[in-house]
């Protein structure tokens, strides 16, 4: 598929700009932030937070509300992997800490003004159901 530099443009303001708006989300909920777009060989990770005595690997997914689909059909098996890898990869950068770790997912549609919805799954998945699905 070709993607113009401008709807590139478009596509990447617009994911920002829900990212900025999931964290203003999570801080409203007393959710520490620890980093923004952490990236490493392994994959890439939006948002690391804490949520009481939890560690929280955050993929935030973006729609306008022209779109027809749900922006959590955007996150494929293979990008779930990719998160979990990158999680592991951080954790050992950390020293592999004794800790529960979760994998959460906010989905947000934005109308031209404001924000339409706004969702955010606690567990969305798990590194061992994707380890499972791989073996089949």
């Amino acid at each position: 598929m070709f993607i113009t530099k401008k709807a590139k443009a478009a596509h990447i303001k617009l994911g920002e700009r829900g990212e900025k708006l999931a964290r203003k989300y999570l801080v409203s909920k007393n959710i520490e932030i620890f980093l923004c777009n952490y990236r490493n060989k392994r994959g890439e990770i939006d948002i690391i937070a804490r949520d009481g005595d939890e560690l929280c690997f955050i993929e935030v997914k973006t729609r306008r509300h022209t779109t027809r689909s749900r922006p959590s059909e955007g996150l494929s098996e293979a990008q779930k992997m990719r998160i979990s890898q990158a999680a592991t990869a951080y954790l050992y950068e950390i020293g592999n800490p004794e800790i529960i770790y979760r994998f959460d997912l906010i989905e947000i549609i934005i109308g031209k003004w404001d924000i339409k919805e706004l969702y955010y799954w606690k567990e969305h998945f798990q590194a061992s159901e994707l380890r499972k699905s791989q073996k089949n």
